[in-house]
């Protein structure tokens, strides 16, 4: 019966340190030094656009309109495809979330495009023809590049 009271109390002492360790590993996490990480939460990220345009942007790092590094999320709707075209440089691409679908040339077909599953990491390379969108759910990429990011049309019908 003591053997039994002890190992008890010990149980009880082992969750009282982990309580511990959690409440004050919470606490310590609530506390980030702004000067050494900076956290933006999504209900802080700002989308340009409609959410009913084909797709919105939100600019995380730099500004794609200008030279130099550029980080941003793209968010295609459902039902929603560019038109064959090509940027001047390369550009990093990771899916985020939901199916991107992409083609290739100079022919819009839709039909065509290969699906690209969240998670998935894709290389624009520069002047490559292509044509991408989301079909039936919504996509979210993040997209890393070098600005400016222009977009030339190269549809031919």
């Amino acid at each position: 019966m003591v053997v039994s009271f002890r190992i008890r109390w010990q149980h009880a002492l082992v969750a009282l340190v982990i309580a511990i360790f959690v409440l004050l590993a919470s606490e310590m996490a609530a506390d980030i030094d702004p000067s050494a990480v900076v956290v933006k939460l999504p209900s802080n990220i700002q989308w340009s656009g409609s959410p009913t345009s084909p797709s919105q942007n939100a600019v995380l790092l730099g500004d794609p309109s200008k030279p130099g590094l550029y980080i941003q999320l793209t968010k295609w709707h459902p039902h929603n495809m560019s038109r064959p075209h090509f940027h001047p440089n390369d550009r990093y691409i990771t899916v985020i979330s939901g199916t991107w679908w992409k083609g290739t040339g100079t022919k819009y077909d839709p039909d065509s495009t290969v699906p690209i599953p969240a998670g998935s990491f894709v290389t624009d390379v520069a002047k490559g023809i292509h044509y991408d969108g989301a079909k039936d759910d919504e996509v979210v990429l993040e997209i890393v590049g070098m600005g400016p990011a222009t977009a030339t049309s190269a549809e031919v019908k």
